[in-house]
């Protein structure tokens, strides 16, 4: 079962950006995954089975913290 990852989740990766933070956002989904550093906005794109493996945890999406 493949796992779905929706826009704007927050995801934490198993090292850390060059900036110091591990906390990127899904700006695009598909067979690539485009995130952007919440720290300082680089974009990357990777493919789903690299981002799979580099994956730590989903912390959740933008619109979720907007409503609490």
């Amino acid at each position: 079962m493949e796992k779905i990852y929706k826009l704007n989740d927050r995801v934490i990766m198993k090292k850390q950006h060059a900036c110091g933070t591990n906390l990127w956002e899904i700006i695009r989904n598909g067979v690539d995954i485009k995130l952007k550093c919440i720290h300082c906005g680089r974009e990357i794109m990777i493919d789903r089975l690299e981002f799979e493996k580099k994956l730590k945890k989903v912390v959740g999406g933008y619109d979720e913290e907007e409503k609490s």
